[in-house]
């Protein structure tokens, strides 16, 4: 992956975490970590999507990619939350 490919990854990473910080309340842990639960979710998304039957029905290019990558980090933050309140 090139450097372009890599600041696109942040970039949509960004958006992804920051999205689903606004959709699961209390979800957002600042820039960094929007970054990080961005690309862990879209990482998350490649691997549960497809054995959901999901596949690439969210389309393709960038907005799928957001979407996508949203979705995913919104699972991630309600495991995190769920976590969260388990073990408070």
């Amino acid at each position: 992956m090139d450097i372009v490919g890599i600041v696109v990854a942040l970039i949509i990473g960004a958006v992804a975490g920051w999205l689903a910080g606004i959709v699961v309340e209390g979800g957002g842990f600042g820039l960094l970590g929007n970054i990080l639960v961005g690309i862990a979710g879209a990482f998350m998304a490649a691997l549960l999507f497809p054995r959901l039957g999901l596949g690439l029905t969210l389309g393709g290019g960038i907005v799928g990619a957001i979407l996508t990558s949203t979705l995913g980090a919104v699972v991630l933050l309600l495991i995190i939350n769920l976590l969260q309140r388990l073990f408070a």
